[in-house]
């Protein structure tokens, strides 16, 4: 696993409390050996299952439910945190809020795109994120690209935003030298909502 290798040379450095997100298919998901997998790795890597994170789409969520669940209650067991990646767009069903272990909602771009421009995506946007936190759920804005979308989803405490505005992808050595150089500075880890 790539990222085990990234986040153990982190470690030590102003990239240390960084979390990375993986993206899981269902196939990989099926594979019941996984699981145990991703743990000898990140024991023989020394890292937190903290500092990693599960990104699954939503359609994943209603292939082998049963299956499913139980390999996501073993990874969420482990300490690594499982978020549903373009929440809006698939199969949204509150059931997967309500019944599978999420640390937090990506919200796809295609809401935030337009959230100062439509009222409905700002109706949607702010539902869900009102919904999430209300169920101890984080929530991830995508395709942030201005101002006034940060804006609006900091007055409505959206925890995180992606996208452009912040920064373009960058791999992990380009990562290191924008936060070296003060160019991009890491959030401070989330305080807890009272």
């Amino acid at each position: 696993m790539p990222a085990a290798g990234t986040l153990a040379r982190w470690r030590g450095t102003a990239c240390e409390h960084l979390r990375i997100a993986v993206n899981l298919s269902g196939r990989e998901l099926d594979n019941d050996a996984l699981i145990d997998d991703i743990q000898a790795t990140l024991t023989a890597e020394g890292i937190s299952p903290a500092q990693l994170e599960v990104e699954l789409t939503e359609e994943i969520f209603i292939q082998n439910i049963e299956h499913n669940l139980n390999q996501l209650q073993r990874l969420n067991n482990l300490g690594i945190n499982l978020a549903i990646d373009d929440f809006g767009v698939g199969y949204s069903s509150l059931a997967y809020l309500r019944d599978f272990p999420v640390s937090s909602l990506k919200i796809d771009r295609s809401f935030i795109t337009n959230v100062t421009d439509r009222h409905d995506n700002a109706v949607i946007t702010r539902a869900v994120i009102n919904l999430a936190h209300n169920l101890g759920i984080q929530v991830v804005a995508e395709g942030v690209e201005t101002d006034a979308h940060l804006r609006f989803l900091t007055s409505h405490r959206c925890d995180f935003a992606q996208g452009y505005l912040i920064s373009k992808p960058l791999i992990a050595a380009d990562l290191e030298q924008a936060i070296a150089k003060g160019i991009l500075v890491p959030a401070l880890p989330a305080q807890p909502r009272l």
